[in-house]
């Protein structure tokens, strides 16, 4: 991928984590870094997947290595952490995508386990991940962190309430990370992705609102569909020089469905 490696993006010899990067947007945008020449640390909890991503990063010339675990632990956090700059001798990017839907249930038919799941995958991981690589960034006085966030953060949504207020605060850690830390040359932005072609599933519960909302939005509403690649454009963008006055946005990528 060395070879590949377009100009202009700043992000040759780069180290960057990817979370969630065993299939979909994750594997998509750990694969474009890699074409970028960054070297990706590529963390999932699916092992067989993560293998996948740097088996075909290697393949093409580019490094990855692979942390397989569950975000939402200490442990695999500081792993990750530590991983990517001892093998790697930087962290420059962080890209906080790895996510879960919710069963599309509303307030009242949201039970705990299923809010507590939710917002310590989408959430609560998150920030531990962001939190263990602040001072390696701040250390080097530079670093691009970029999150999932999802249309679900800009809007009432119809996906289940532990979904929504999980984007939601996605959002907040955005800004908040954005004016908390841009004197120390750390940026925090985040793509807003629409309906896009991946493999999430999502597991409904069988009297759930959600769903039965969804289907009165038209096409004409939510526009078509989009793929992980776009996604994954988007988000290396955030994160390159190319984006370097860009901090605290939150960018829809979804066929202008939020100018509706």
């Amino acid at each position: 991928m060395g070879t590949e490696a377009m100009t202009g993006t700043g992000l040759e010899g780069h180290g960057v984590v990817v979370t969630g990067a065993a299939s979909g947007i994750g594997r998509a945008t750990a694969l474009k870094f890699a074409r970028e020449g960054a070297k990706v640390l590529v963390v999932d909890v699916d092992r067989a997947g993560a293998e996948e991503t740097v088996a075909e990063i290697g393949a093409a010339g580019g490094t990855a290595l692979a942390v397989v675990g569950d975000l939402s632990d200490r442990r695999v956090v500081d792993e990750v952490a530590g991983r990517a700059v001892n093998a790697f001798g930087r962290l420059d990017v962080l890209v906080n995508n790895a996510g879960i839907m919710d069963r599309m249930s509303a307030l009242g038919e949201t039970d705990d386990a299923e809010w507590e799941r939710v917002i310590r995958i989408n959430l609560t991981a998150p920030f531990l991940l962001t939190r263990a690589v602040l001072p390696h960034m701040l250390a080097a006085g530079r670093g691009s962190i970029v999150f999932t966030a999802s249309e679900a953060s800009l809007r009432g949504s119809t996906a289940g309430a532990a979904y929504t207020a999980s984007k939601h605060g996605i959002v907040g850690l955005v800004k908040n990370l954005a004016v908390m830390y841009r004197g120390q040359g750390i940026r925090a932005n985040a793509i807003a992705p629409g309906p896009t072609l991946t493999g999430m599933r999502v597991d409904a519960a069988e009297e759930a609102l959600g769903p039965a909302l969804v289907s009165r939005l038209s096409a004409a509403i939510m526009g078509r569909y989009g793929s992980a690649e776009e996604q994954a454009a988007a988000i290396v963008f955030l994160a390159s020089d190319a984006a370097s006055f860009v901090n605290g946005a939150v960018l829809p990528v979804d066929d202008g469905w939020a100018a509706v």
